[in-house]
């Protein structure tokens, strides 16, 4: 999960990768995902998977729980 360190808002994303640190060089260089563009971005939670369909499941159930995105973007502050 990355916060967005350039805006006022409370503003995360969260994506898949297979390496964490070009990933994140590519959002803050303006060639990551279109809602990253324009922005600064750090990373504030990561986690490891044994397979990608793992990842991809926990992605999706992290985009939609508002809740424990606001727990960890909180506790990360």
């Amino acid at each position: 999960m990355l916060r967005c360190i350039s805006s006022a808002k409370k503003r995360t994303y969260i994506g898949f990768t297979s390496n964490l640190k070009k990933r994140l060089k590519d959002h803050n260089s303006n060639k990551g995902a279109k809602y990253t563009r324009g922005n600064r971005w750090i990373i504030i939670y990561k986690k490891s998977f044994s397979s990608k369909s793992e990842a991809m499941s926990y992605e999706y159930s992290l985009k939609h729980d508002k809740k424990e995105r606001l727990r960890i973007y909180n506790y990360n502050k």
